[in-house]
């Protein structure tokens, strides 16, 4: 039987640890994109008149942005109350959504913090170590989830649309009828759709400073032997 090297054992532990990096990394930039665009709200304003919500809806672009407003701050992880909308009706189903909606905000807060807290003293640690291979590794894995929910969003969008919903919500609150929640067409499907995509780029552009990043450090080592005392670069 042939027995592995303690080189070829170190190399997959490595591997291991590295892709634990790429998947800290995901969830990081994951969770930064999606507070990203509910918190960036010229996104929206943008899209109030690119899309003609004013002329669709028949409400004043001021009084749509009143609107939204009351709902990305009920949205935030530091309000705590009842969700009422300037001008609007709205059912207890929509209300009862837009409270799950919450629930899962405060949950990208937590995995932006704690993958944060994780991967600082992760790196700190790698410096130490002088091992620089997970900032590649992480820079391919990164890339998994955005390459596939491009390709799903180009496909079709309202089914990964659905989908969505469907994963995150185990009840049918997400299905709003305008006339008792009149805000759903404040909020039309081409505007999630840029929301994803601002979230697609986010992640791209993480990758892509991950594989710098990676490129800088075995471009800085490039002349140093690979094994040293109390050395061991790994790319």
């Amino acid at each position: 039987m042939k027995i592995s090297s303690p080189l070829i054992q170190k190399k997959k532990k490595f591997l291991i640890t590295d892709l634990v990096f790429g998947i800290l990394f995901l969830i990081f930039l994951l969770s930064f994109g999606v507070l990203f665009v509910v918190y960036f709200r010229p996104l929206y304003y943008a899209d109030i008149h690119l899309l003609n919500l004013d002329k669709i809806t028949g409400l004043s672009a001021q009084e749509i942005r009143a609107n939204y407003n009351a709902l990305i701050n009920y949205c935030s992880v530091f309000h705590r109350g009842t969700l009422q909308f300037p001008s609007l009706p709205s059912s207890a189903q929509g209300l009862s959504h837009f409270a799950e909606v919450k629930v899962l905000f405060d949950g990208f807060h937590i995995s932006a913090l704690v993958s944060t807290i994780f991967l600082v003293i992760g790196i700190w640690y790698k410096k130490r170590k002088d091992q620089y291979s997970y900032l590649l590794i992480s820079a391919i894995t990164v890339l998994v989830l955005p390459i596939i929910t491009a390709l799903a969003c180009l496909i079709n969008f309202n089914a990964a649309f659905v989908l969505m919903h469907k994963i995150f919500f185990r009840n049918d609150d997400w299905m709003f009828n305008p006339s008792t929640d009149p805000i759903i067409n404040l909020l039309p499907e081409t505007f999630f759709l840029h929301c994803a995509l601002i979230i697609i780029l986010i992640i791209f552009l993480g990758s892509l400073i991950l594989y710098l990043c990676y490129r800088h450090q075995k471009n800085q080592h490039k002349n140093t032997p690979l094994l040293q005392v109390n050395r061991n670069y790994i790319y």
